[in-house]
């Protein structure tokens, strides 16, 4: 009698590398790997290979690279979402996508289970776990570090347990970050970075420049947008988002821009420090930034302004695969129809400096921004807008003095 199926999301690193042969042995269970490639680019080589080796009886290597940044980076970016004023949600979005295609495969070959490596402790298990119900609620879970047979403690545990079985793994005992690299960013956590005193020694830093070796002069680099989406970079047009993306990391590595290190909330009520590296997505939201304030009027910017913590939230939770989502992209995207320009910035050492924007759809207006007396705005006209406008305040002054 044939087994049952466990796809498991596999990322080649510690935990899932040993999770292939504690699935097999703890769930008595056919285990098929599924890995996508989010640009995590050298960590892929060899992997399907790997993956085999391991014990699983079948890899998938799933290229979704322009899938990821067409349909999960923009539309957050367009949105302005950003987690706790720092984040720009580098793993949040990876993994709803690659839980997507995790069930489309499990449904493909008649499995029963899902799992991925995720602890009981971080946002990661929330993600994997609502997306496998909202697409698929049929299919049993199989999360291993909430299992009671898994004895694991620690990934120092985790090191032992592979080195037992032969198992390669990048990580060490040395090295004990827990990395998350993707085309948009690269995090890490663990290790020394566990306490929040300890600064990031320049080891950390795999994606980019420290400040301190980032160019001495600084450089300015122009994109091009349509309706909220970058098509140019110093006036080269991109076809592929994935090009695109890719040289506008390569240039914000080499100036050190997009560094983040922050303690943030987690979803499960747990504080932890991570340090991010998003050099590209850096410049993309502060370009984009810049291109609104030329072309939203007040009201549409501070509606979108709300909406982009929700947005957030949102996407950290979990909670990509909601009709909440859905809509708040139905609004953002009425938002960027005329979000159309270009907009220059000046890197240096770290920093992102506006250098300039232009729009064919600017509500900017000479006439009406300059100090100079014009026909087209009566000064006069204010002195009965403010009486109008301070006539709540008048009154409450006067009742007050009585």
């Amino acid at each position: 009698m044939a087994k049952e199926k466990c796809v498991l999301a596999y990322s080649g690193g510690l935990d899932t590398s040993v999770m292939v042969q504690w699935i097999k042995e703890n769930h008595d269970v056919d285990v098929i790997c599924v890995c996508g490639n989010l640009g995590q680019a050298e960590e892929l080589d060899g992997l399907e290979e790997k993956a085999l080796k391991t014990g699983a009886i079948k890899a998938f290597i799933e290229d979704q690279r322009e899938e990821f940044i067409r349909d999960y980076i923009y539309p957050t970016m367009k949105a302005g979402a950003i987690y706790e004023n720092k984040y720009l949600l580098g793993t949040s979005f990876g993994r709803p996508l690659i839980a997507k295609r995790q069930v489309e495969i499990a449904l493909k070959e008649g499995a029963m289970y899902v799992a991925h490596g995720a602890t009981g402790k971080g946002n990661d298990q929330v993600r994997f776990e609502l997306t496998y119900m909202a697409l698929a609620p049929q299919l049993k879970i199989i999360a291993p570090w909430k299992d009671a047979r898994w004895n694991f403690k620690s990934r120092e545990e985790c090191v032992d347990y592979a080195n037992k079985y032969n198992i390669p793994i990048s990580a060490s005992k040395e090295k004990i970050y827990s990395e998350d690299r993707n085309i948009w960013h690269i995090s890490h956590e663990g290790g020394e970075l566990e306490n929040p005193w300890n600064e990031p020694q320049d080891r950390v830093y795999t994606l980019s420049n420290t400040i301190e070796k980032a160019p001495n002069t600084p450089e300015h680099v122009e994109i091009e947008f349509e309706k909220g989406v970058p098509v140019a970079i110093n006036g080269k047009k991109y076809s592929s988002a994935l090009e695109l993306l890719t040289k506008l990391n390569e240039i914000g590595a080499k100036h050190g821009v997009g560094h983040v290190d922050m303690v943030e909330n987690r979803l499960v009520g747990i504080k932890s420090r991570g340090v991010y590296e998003t050099p590209g997505g850096a410049i993309l939201y502060s370009a984009h930034a810049n291109l609104e304030e030329l072309v939203l009027d007040r009201n549409t910017l501070r509606a979108k302004q709300e909406i982009a913590l929700k947005y957030a939230d949102l996407v950290y939770d979990g909670r990509w695969f909601s009709p909440l989502r859905e809509a708040f992209d139905a609004f953002v995207d009425k938002t960027q129809e005329k979000v159309c320009g270009a907009v220059k910035l000046k890197l240096y050492k770290g920093n992102i400096v506006p250098a300039g924007a232009k729009s064919p759809h600017s509500l900017y207006l000479d006439e009406l921004a300059s100090f100079n007396v014009s026909d087209f705005y009566d000064m006069k006209d204010a002195t009965g807008f403010i009486r109008c406008y301070g006539l709540p305040m008048k009154v409450a002054g006067l009742v007050s003095r009585k």
